[in-house]
């Protein structure tokens, strides 16, 4: 009688192991699997940009940052090239807004409009854009990101070098105190590059002259060279480009003059001179407006909860939002004393001992 007890008691437990505890385990699974699931989810993220990349410095800066998130954070990517034509930057928006990204991105000035209207028609989306702001006084913004640049304080040094250049025995140099300013169109944030730059030219010497052309685009190098050329048989010695794909054409005509060019946005110099060594090496530096580091911090700190959506942020010196490329082309072309001083200027600008004007007001 206790042996068939036994024997009933075992058979007991074992339906209900067979019956409950893989129902249990797959519940467990499928909720375990759920969790992962969640955790390998991607953040969607857009970059859409109103012009094409291949300028060699802020479109393509851009991505890069992109391509950065998309390869340390947990971000799918995707970089669309919307062109030059103004009638297809909305619909565009529009049609992004309606799919399934987490965060759009866009950038310049040219974007503001376009961005306005979409985000506030999908309060459910988060946007970013660089380079400019929104009008936040307007309300209900609260969903876009604005990221700004003090390109004025990176300005102020390169403006600063330009004139130590100009002054200096180095080889491509000439007697005169004459250097140029490339500018993409007359508009706030490329005159912003300007007023930096004469100011930091002025610090080391007021006597020294600044040429400035505006082209009138951002994607025209024809343009670019012709302006730059002019520039250089006037007597100018160094120039600088703020003219994203039409400053291509200040590069070239610095090789062709054998004068010195100055680079923006990325590091020209890294940037050619694989594929164009000549041109790359009349590139004494760039004044890099690190749109790539920007994005990928802007992604970070969303990925943490930290991005304060319905603000816009200024990027500067301090901020590594702007600087100075230090690289193989400046050590060897540019002395180190001008070096170090561009160094010293660089702290006093942080460190508030130098205040740098602004084409947006104090």
């Amino acid at each position: 009688m206790r042996k068939k007890s036994i024997v009933l008691v075992l058979v007991a437990l074992f339906v209900f192991t067979a019956i409950f505890l893989p129902g249990c385990s797959k519940k467990a699974a499928e909720n375990n699997g759920g969790s992962n699931q969640q955790q390998a989810k991607k953040l969607k993220v857009a970059l859409y940009l109103n012009g094409t990349l291949g300028d060699k410095s802020f479109f393509d800066s851009a991505n890069r940052g992109l391509q950065m998130a998309e390869k340390d954070l947990n971000v799918e990517g995707k970089t669309i090239e919307g062109g030059y034509d103004p009638s297809k930057w909305e619909p565009d928006l529009e049609q992004l807004a309606e799919g399934d990204w987490d965060i759009i991105i866009v950038g310049t000035w040219q974007m503001v409009d376009p961005l306005e209207k979409v985000a506030r028609a999908h309060k459910d989306k988060k946007f970013i854009i660089f380079d400019t702001t929104v009008d936040y006084s307007k309300g209900d913004l609260g969903n876009v990101y604005s990221i700004l640049y003090k390109q004025n304080e990176g300005s102020f040094l390169v403006g600063a070098l330009a004139a130590m250049i100009t002054e200096s025995n180095m080889p491509k140099a000439n007697p005169q105190k004459v250097i140029g300013f490339l500018g993409g169109m007359d508009i706030p944030v490329i005159n912003d590059f300007k007023v930096g730059y004469i100011q930091g030219a002025h610090y080391i010497d007021p006597d020294v002259k600044v040429l400035v052309s505006y082209a009138g685009s951002f994607n025209d190098p024809a343009k670019g060279k012709e302006l730059v050329l002019a520039q250089y048989d006037q007597g100018a010695d160094i120039a600088f480009n703020v003219a994203g794909e039409t400053g291509i054409g200040l590069l070239d005509a610095a090789k062709e003059k054998d004068k010195y060019a100055i680079g923006v946005d990325s590091d020209q110099y890294i940037m050619f001179k694989d594929s164009d060594p000549e041109k790359a090496a009349h590139i004494v530096t760039s004044m890099k407006k690190n749109v790539d580091k920007s994005l990928y911090r802007a992604i970070k700190l969303y990925e943490e909860g930290k991005l304060q959506f319905g603000k816009a942020e200024a990027l500067g010196l301090k901020e590594d939002g702007i600087g100075v490329a230090d690289n193989e082309n400046y050590e060897k072309l540019v002395p180190k004393e001008f070096r170090d001083k561009i160094d010293e200027l660089k702290q006093k600008i942080i460190n508030g001992d130098i205040k740098v004007k602004t084409a947006f007001g104090s």
